[in-house]
């Protein structure tokens, strides 16, 4: 199942008692800082939930797989998530 992001901030009306317009303006601002530490090259650490970092892919040569022709891969970067104990523990119980 996918929960989408209105569906999220449903759940959390509902839970914290919050209107909607109050919960959405809380959720975007709190996944917009973790973009904005993201792209400053910061780690963004979430007790009991994550850790979530920025990771460098090198350029490299790959292959189309259609024609077999080489090609360059230019360099990227990613964002690589590790969940927490806590979560991990919740998960596997």
């Amino acid at each position: 199942m996918l929960m989408k992001k209105s569906e999220m901030i449903e759940a959390l009306a509902n839970e914290t008692g919050l209107t909607k317009a109050d919960v959405e303006k809380m959720f975007n601002a709190t996944f917009n800082l973790v973009k904005d530490e993201l792209v400053k090259g910061n780690k963004v650490s979430i007790a009991g939930f994550g850790t979530f970092k920025i990771t460098e892919r090198a350029a490299r040569d790959g292959r189309n797989p259609q024609t077999g022709e080489t090609i360059h891969i230019a360099a990227s970067k990613g964002v690589n998530f590790k969940v927490g104990t806590e979560l991990k523990d919740k998960i596997n119980n």
